[in-house]
């Protein structure tokens, strides 16, 4: 009798670590949560001075609404709204598209940044949170200019 006693007791300490690693692993899933998903339409290429359009749509898998300052980046001067800083509430019924027009006079390679600010007057009753982790989203892109 004391074998099963000792069979038992390690069968339900196994099972009891099975079930806490499940419901860790479960948790963990729901902390990768994104706060921006990034749908971003650019051109691969362009003639030479034609001006382009720099569509980004974003949208947040967040409950709450989130403040978005949306601007580009590139290590070659540009003119005109590429230097715009365009900011934006973003709740995640709604998703938002920023625009950018420009007119590209070679092949450039720039980035498009999202930063999640702390912002007032720009969301509906200031009711914006700011994520406490990762509040700088952007990817790369490049426009060869034929």
């Amino acid at each position: 009798m004391q074998g099963l006693s000792f069979t038992l007791s390690t069968a339900t300490l196994f099972l009891v670590l099975c079930l806490q690693l499940g419901i860790n692993e479960g948790q963990d899933n729901t902390s990768t949560q994104k706060a921006l998903i990034f749908d971003l339409n650019v051109p691969a290429t362009a003639e030479e001075n034609e001006e382009i359009t720099v569509k980004l749509q974003i949208q947040s898998e967040y409950r709450e609404c989130l403040v978005a300052k949306a601007y580009l980046v590139s290590s070659e001067p540009m003119e005109g709204s590429f230097n715009y800083i365009q900011t934006r509430c973003l709740c995640n019924d709604h998703p938002t598209t920023f625009y950018w027009d420009f007119k590209v006079t070679k092949t450039v390679k720039f980035a498009v940044v999202v930063d999640l600010v702390e912002e007032y007057g720009i969301c509906p009753a200031d009711e914006a949170v700011v994520p406490f982790k990762r509040k700088r989203y952007y990817t790369y892109r490049i426009i060869k200019v034929n």
